[in-house]
């Protein structure tokens, strides 16, 4: 069997889908399994010699910068040089594992002789391009990924432990230059939108306590005037310090890393996903569905008042609000006794 898998992003997304590819590989290690995805997440899946030890290709598709200018001759040349490459791979399956009318698109220019994905996807009209739409299974969305893909190939999945890449630049780089000494603990102080954000105050209050508890407290940044990352290490008068890096540099840091604290975003699950200790902080989204996922120890802090919401508004969450600093080093201390 040669199968695609599609899922695009974003990095959280793509690392709750990997358990179950990862999954399939080891049920049947003689398939091909391919997947596309952005080219930002692709060190998740692939490392320096472009092969990864559970994906054997990717496919980079640049959905962020399609948007950008979706008619222009550049997108369109990208759009139709994705698809003749698809296209010469000859997949006997196609994957959806995101649900969009995009990924649908991408996964229907493939041409495979079978496209599969949920009947009811996160956009309705994605679903007209699927051959088969298999039921959702699964409370938790890494759940769902193992049953809508093991039913897809005929092969019963139990979503297990990933293996990420090495790129050995980053490697040298985290051990050479971003880690400064050990325990270490990184704060993920971002997220997809302000809601699902702890306030930069507090998490520059909690750095405190953690370097009294004797962490090296390290905020990561996508880039070095990262207005929320600076905002912490300001609260923090100190105690905190920001590491600038990219997916790559992310993984490498996180290889050693020995505690997360972040909320729902993707450095929290790229922690839980490589084994890290993780505290997570959830607010308006429902850690039963989307919370972090690995093999490591994960405690998830969560106040009633939280409602389940995934509209992307800008305030935090009123529960998330109720997080108190203390209550989070409580359940740090709890977890690194």
């Amino acid at each position: 069997m040669k199968i695609l898998v599609v899922r695009v992003g974003a990095l959280g997304d793509v690392l709750h889908a990997l358990p179950a590819v990862a999954a399939l590989k080891r049920a049947r290690p003689q398939w091909r399994v391919d997947w596309a995805v952005d080219p930002r997440w692709a060190p998740l899946l692939v490392g320096d010699d472009e092969r990864g030890p559970t994906v054997d290709m990717v496919h980079l598709t640049p959905a962020k910068e399609w948007s950008r200018a979706p008619l222009s001759p550049a997108t369109l040349r990208s759009i139709f040089t994705l698809r003749k490459r698809l296209r010469e791979e000859h997949y006997d399956l196609v994957v959806d594992m995101q649900g969009t009318l995009r990924s649908a698109v991408i996964g229907k220019m493939a041409g495979a002789r079978d496209f599969a994905g949920y009947n009811d996807p996160r956009e309705s009209v994605a679903a007209s391009f699927y051959k088969r739409k298999i039921v959702r299974r699964g409370v938790h969305v890494v759940e769902q990924g193992a049953a809508l893909l093991g039913d897809a190939c005929g092969v019963s999945l139990q979503p297990g432990v990933v293996e990420i890449p090495h790129a050995q630049w980053a490697e040298n780089w985290a051990e050479q230059e971003a880690v400064l000494r050990r325990p270490m603990c990184v704060l993920a102080v971002g997220g997809g939108w302000g809601a699902k954000q702890w306030p930069a105050e507090r998490h520059g209050a909690l750095a405190v306590e953690l370097k009294r508890m004797g962490f090296d407290v390290v905020v990561n940044a996508p880039i070095k005037d990262d207005k929320i990352a600076s905002r912490v290490v300001e609260a923090s008068e100190g105690a905190a310090r920001i590491v600038v890096c990219n997916v790559t540099g992310m993984i490498s840091l996180m290889r050693r890393a020995d505690l997360l604290v972040g909320g729902d975003s993707g450095p929290t699950h790229l922690a839980a996903a490589m084994g890290v200790p993780v505290v997570a902080l959830f607010g308006p989204t429902s850690p039963e569905r989307n919370g972090p996922w690995g093999p490591g120890e994960i405690r998830v802090l969560r106040d009633a008042a939280s409602v389940t919401s995934y509209k992307k508004r800008a305030e935090t969450d009123a529960g998330l609000m109720n997080l108190s600093v203390t209550t989070v080093v409580g359940a740090v201390k709890e977890l690194v006794r």
